[in-house]
């Protein structure tokens, strides 16, 4: 606060400067007499509420007289009422809700979604609230009208108030060393009311996991201890949970360009860069690929055409692992995987070791091995693959960060900030279910504690926070540092790509609106504050990343929305929702090995990766979690859909419609070149993308 204060007290060059748009529905002197109040309740099934509900108005000069409404409100309910303002409170400024019990003394919460108000001589007033409240209390609402600090003259008392009770339900709390700090909450209904699923959005998510749950407990695989007994088996742990692509994987999963197809297009497409010169860890020769690339090339010259790729997970070394599962110990490594982009336009594997330290017990596998030889290897880089794309890709990129989000908006920016307003909807339910992963999830004993071999996922998070980039948060920026500005069939970067522009164009056209200029961002105290916050406890103040501390132009903002809206919807929807299609078929997805990992060639048969592989408990464990994961439950606002209506002024209300016009054109797009795809990418559909991280 010590920074608002020097600001505001610190001479303001756009002090008589007027908000924007106020001719569209803005403020004035308010008028006596009496003003026809219209107040809406959610439709889902228990917004409504039996409580008394009172509304009084809070003008620059004072406040009006309570004015009871009614006491019997219906979900789905838009209600109007007459109040009388007998006293002159000036210009109005906000309205004040009571909730108050009736007649019995039980507390039945209320989901208000807006206020509007006509005044006598007919000028409209608009009031968002899209909240739930309970208890006997009063909630202040301002003007729907979008206001920065340093473009206009705002009502500093209301806003520092608001902030400072936010302050008391959104606190910060450190749940593992070196991790982004989280709400200090300990389970979800310790949650704000307004963070926690909806009754129908709970009910979805459970019911999915206790039918999935259902079906293998009844097959008896939840209790069975024992290793696979041939791989046919594994496609008989679901009949009624299939996909067409987890069919069609479970097919081709063992072919060469299947397993390169995933580094771009499989759940994880953040991994792969571009190599143009060999690791000294990885000593590939020439010959060792020759038979694969013909005699036309070799390897140095395909690394000079750009056409070697390298997937590395050194973040794993080290990594401690659990002693056993089922009573068997488990084992883990980290792979490097050399892959080629042959003249068919084909990206394969040509080379893989396992293990960062290459010798004698660490053998670098080749697609001329032998062919049980080869199918462990890459079933050790599938599981590598799983750990890194759970822990840092989906878990630390989008779920952790997009609670930082969350809990910094509400603690440093009003409802009426226009940047508030901006991404709140991408902050829908992102508590509840990142609550629901440390009590369930990630908590020792959690379900990762029972497939997976990292014992603690603070010890990837913690190297993956330290590795973190500004640039390997921003689309483009991850794209062109990786070197895969060219590599074709890339679907992840070609529509992600298509989406960022779309997306930076809203932003930017929204940000210019309210922000007239750099001056207006660089002295605006509310959104440094909120920077400042994210770069503290979300990204634990580290220089090295280049993730800004403070914003000083239009641009710059323009880039960080862009980047958090971005993360917390379509990069989520990319690492999340093909989960259960490529991970169902579990030895393309093993979430933990049972043997330590071949240091020899020749050796490996079919039972040695049987005897590898998960058991079956640990497999239908992974199965179903997948399954509930990748399936968002009922109660979906897919991107661009916001149905709470935050921004009122018209500008941004057709912004708006225009955003959601380019992303109908982007769907059109993406479903028209999935009609010539082996395989159908429409992870990035925006009418299959949700708003915000929520399961």
């Amino acid at each position: 606060m010590d920074y608002v204060q020097r600001i505001l007290s610190a001479f303001n060059p756009f002090a008589s400067s007027e908000p924007p748009d106020l001719n569209v529905s803005g403020v004035s002197i308010v008028e006596l007499g009496f003003y026809k109040v219209t107040v809406a309740t959610g439709e889902d099934l228990f917004c409504g509420t039996i409580d008394s509900i009172s509304i009084s108005f809070i003008g620059e000069k004072g406040e009006s007289a309570k004015t009871k409404l009614s006491h019997l409100w219906l979900h789905g309910s838009v209600c109007d009422f007459d109040v009388d303002i007998e006293e002159n409170i000036g210009e109005l400024l906000s309205m004040r809700l009571y909730k108050e019990t009736h007649v019995f003394l039980v507390d039945d919460a209320w989901y208000c979604e807006y206020v509007n108000v006509m005044s006598p001589s007919g000028k409209l007033y608009q009031f968002p609230v899209y909240q739930w409240i309970e208890g006997q209390t009063s909630v202040v609402v301002p003007h729907g009208i979008g206001s920065i600090v340093s473009s206009s003259n705002v009502c500093m008392d209301q806003r520092t108030e608001e902030l400072e009770k936010n302050r008391e339900v959104y606190k910060w709390k450190l749940f593992a060393p070196g991790s982004p700090y989280c709400i200090d909450a300990e389970h979800v209904k310790d949650l704000p009311i307004n963070e926690q699923f909806s009754t129908l959005k709970e009910y979805s998510f459970q019911l999915s996991k206790i039918l999935a749950a259902l079906e293998i407990k009844l097959k008896g695989f939840t209790k069975c201890t024992d290793s696979w007994r041939n791989l046919e088996d594994m496609k008989h742990v679901f009949y009624f949970n299939r996909t067409k692509i987890s069919d069609e994987v479970s097919r081709i999963w063992n072919e060469d360009s299947f397993f390169g197809y995933q580094f771009l297009n499989g759940v994880n497409p953040m991994l792969i860069k571009k190599c143009i010169k060999l690791p000294e860890n990885f000593p590939v020769s020439s010959s060792m690929v020759a038979s694969l690339l013909g005699t036309s090339t070799d390897l140095d010259k395909e690394l000079q055409k750009g056409n070697v790729f390298l997937a590395d997970y050194k973040i794993l070394q080290g990594v401690p692992t659990n002693d056993f599962i089922n009573g068997k110990p488990q084992y883990m490594t980290a792979p490097m995987c050399l892959l080629w982009k042959d003249p068919r336009d084909q990206l394969l594997p040509i080379a893989i070791q396992l293990g960062q330290t290459p010798g004698e017990q660490t053998p670098i596998f080749l697609p001329s091995d032998d062919e049980w030889d080869w199918t462990l290897a890459k079933i050790w880089v599938r599981n590598a693959e799983f750990q890194v794309h759970q822990m840092v890709y989906h878990l630390l990129h989008t779920h952790l960060f997009a609670e930082v989000f969350n809990v910094a908006t509400h603690r440093q920016l009003p409802r009426n900030h226009p940047v508030y307003k901006l991404v709140i909807a991408h902050l829908r339910y992102t508590l509840d279910i990142n609550t629901i992963a440390r009590t369930a999830f990630i908590a020792p004993g959690g379900i990762f504690d029972i497939v997976s071999p990292s014992n603690r996922y603070s010890c990837v998070t913690e190297k993956a926070m330290q590795e973190l980039t500004y640039s390997g948060l921003c689309l483009p920026e991850d794209i062109a540092a990786r070197g895969l500005e060219a590599i074709p069939n890339y679907y992840y970067r070609d529509d992600g790509k298509m989406l960022w522009e779309v997306m930076e164009s809203y932003v930017s056209s929204m940000v210019r609106y309210y922000y007239k200029g750099d001056e207006f961002v660089r002295t605006d105290p509310e959104l440094q504050a909120w920077v400042a916050e994210i770069y503290e406890k979300g990204f634990l103040k580290l220089e090295s990343s280049g993730i800004p501390s403070s914003l000083e132009t239009v641009s710059s903002l323009v880039k960080y929305l862009t980047m958090v809206m971005f993360r917390c919807s379509v990069q989520h929807a990319a690492v999340n929702s093909g989960q259960f299609d490529f991970y169902s078929w579990m030895p393309n997805g093993a979430p933990t090995m049972k043997s330590p990992p071949p240091s020899a060639k020749g050796v490996t048969t079919l039972q040695t990766i049987l005897d590898s592989l998960p058991d079956v408990n640990t497999t239908a464990t992974e199965l179903v979690t997948v399954w509930q994961l990748g399936n968002e439950p009922l109660d979906r606002k897919r991107l661009g859909n916001y149905r709470d209506v935050h921004f009122i002024e018209e500008i941004p209300k057709k912004l708006i419609r225009e955003f959601q016009e380019k992303l109908a054109n982007v769907s059109r797009i993406i479903n028209e070149r999935n009609k010539t795809r082996r395989l159908s990418y429409l992870y990035l559909d925006p009418k299959k993308i949700e708003n915000g991280v929520s399961i």
